[in-house]
């Protein structure tokens, strides 16, 4: 008999700040995880120096509008699962199961394939100096050859979050880190002599630099996307799927996923965009600037631990609520999310603003990059607040399926208040990077005031996504 997925939001015997704790803290724990590798893989980059830091940074932005139409794609995934998972249907359960599949093949593919044909044209457009663009060009035709298996796992782990079980992507991303960790210390490294608790001896390591890291990144990549997949057949529970079922396309089905999901792709392409005009503002300002923008989102991605948590909480409880007519225990998973987050994230201000220069120091040894990220990080320190509340309500709504209008207000803050201001900031007022995070403030304040209105007017009651 197969084994029954064990979250339930209607298990009275469990309080609501438990169960939402039993749904956030895997997420947060992977989070952590997630960054901490982050920060060790900037540090061994970063003792390269300037350039190899901007090498592997300056075509994030346009690789992340490819990354966003699979990831768009997910947040209607999850939704339709967990509201599937609500209403009890197993088998619209699978059947959505085996269209993740489908997403992975039509799409993560063909998106591998473009990174890695525009592997050298992406930096140029991002304008990279001559300096590191043949770093920037190897780095991106490498980890092409794992960005089919980093998307497959995205999708995959949207599914298992859709019905409650968000350990095993805790799971699978603590192999791919730790994969990558290793990876990139030997590979970055050329072969050295290393004194541990005074016993000195020869550590080998193959000395590729930037490409080494390349290797190391798109290895943890594919072994994420192969231990997501493995598990969606081989896991015996409820929603085991077959590969002998069938994979026929559902018209209908995909239909749903698509409207679902094209508000959320409309909106994670917007945002991509955004950084890619920002980024080429800001490469504007030199490579100390390129570096310091890398490395202080870097060290403010910390602060996504929680928030990211509390917001995938949100649209797993919100979604299986409405599944199951729960519209009681949706109004107050969401009220004590909302609570939780927003006294989680009152204390990252503190530890962000008070150990900024102490973080930027662990990614680079230049002062300049560190004093210009430390003063950024003392302004985005204060956002954090702002933007758990309108992450919770935003996470909230998409698990009712209300992504168009949730979508629309992070696209226009987006355009009209984030991107034009950033940009002006920046080239028409001749001001620097510390100025254009006084507009991010703003823009998210914004955001997470018109999230709380959306959710407040009530319309996400009479909504469903399946």
């Amino acid at each position: 008999m197969a084994r029954k997925v064990s979250f339930d939001i209607n298990d009275t015997t469990k309080s609501i700040p438990r169960l939402v704790l039993m749904l956030a803290w895997p997420v947060f724990m992977e989070q952590i995880l997630t960054t901490l590798v982050s920060y060790a893989d900037q540090a061994m980059v970063g003792a390269l120096g300037k350039n190899a830091t901007a090498a592997i940074s300056i075509s994030n932005s346009p690789i992340f509008v490819l990354n966003g139409v699979v990831l768009a794609l997910g947040i209607g995934i999850t939704a339709m699962v967990a509201q599937a998972v609500g209403a009890g249907d197993k088998a619209l359960v699978k059947n959505l199961i085996r269209h993740a599949i489908l997403v992975i093949i039509y799409l993560a593919v063909p998106i591998a394939i473009i990174c890695a044909v525009l592997c050298r044209q992406i930096p140029i457009w991002m304008g990279a100096e001559p300096e590191i663009l043949d770093d920037a060009a190897a780095y991106n035709l490498i980890v092409a050859s794992g960005r089919a298996f980093i998307l497959a796992s995205m999708v995959m782990n949207s599914v298992f979050r859709g019905y409650g079980d968000t350990k095993t992507p805790l799971v699978v991303n603590t192999v791919m880190n730790v994969v990558n960790v290793v990876g990139n210390y030997f590979l970055i490294n050329p072969t050295r002599p290393v004194t541990i608790l005074g016993l000195s001896f020869t550590m080998p390591g193959a000395g590729w630099g930037v490409r080494g890291a390349a290797v190391a990144t798109a290895l943890g990549m594919m072994a994420a996307g192969i231990i997501t997949i493995i598990i969606a057949f081989t896991r015996d529970n409820e929603y085991k799927i077959s590969i002998r079922d069938s994979y026929r396309l559902d018209r209908v089905l995909a239909g749903k996923i698509f409207n679902i999901s094209f508000p959320a792709m409309l909106e994670r392409f917007v945002m991509s965009s955004s950084g890619v005009f920002v980024t080429r503002a800001i490469a504007s300002l030199g490579t100390t600037a390129v570096a310091a923008n890398s490395l202080f989102l870097t060290a403010e991605s910390m602060s996504f631990m929680p928030a990211f948590a509390f917001q995938t909480a949100a649209t797993t409880l919100m979604g299986q609520c409405l599944g199951a007519r729960r519209i009681d225990r949706a109004e107050k998973f969401t009220r004590t999310t909302l609570i939780m987050g927003t006294l989680t994230m009152c204390a990252t201000t503190i530890f962000l603003y008070t150990c900024a220069e102490f973080l930027l120091g662990l990614f680079t040894p230049d002062a300049d990059v560190i004093a210009l990220g430390t003063r950024c990080l003392h302004v985005t320190a204060f956002v954090q607040a702002p933007q758990v509340i309108g992450w919770i309500y935003a996470g909230a709504l998409r698990g009712a399926g209300d992504t168009k209008i949730t979508s629309l207000i992070t696209v226009l803050t987006t355009v009209f208040i984030r991107t034009i201001g950033e940009v002006l900031v920046i080239r028409a007022f001749g001001y620097g990077l510390v100025e254009a995070q006084y507009v991010v403030f703003t823009e998210i304040a914004i955001r997470g005031i018109l999230m709380g209105l959306r959710y407040r007017a009530g319309k996400w009651k009479t909504m469903s996504a399946i």
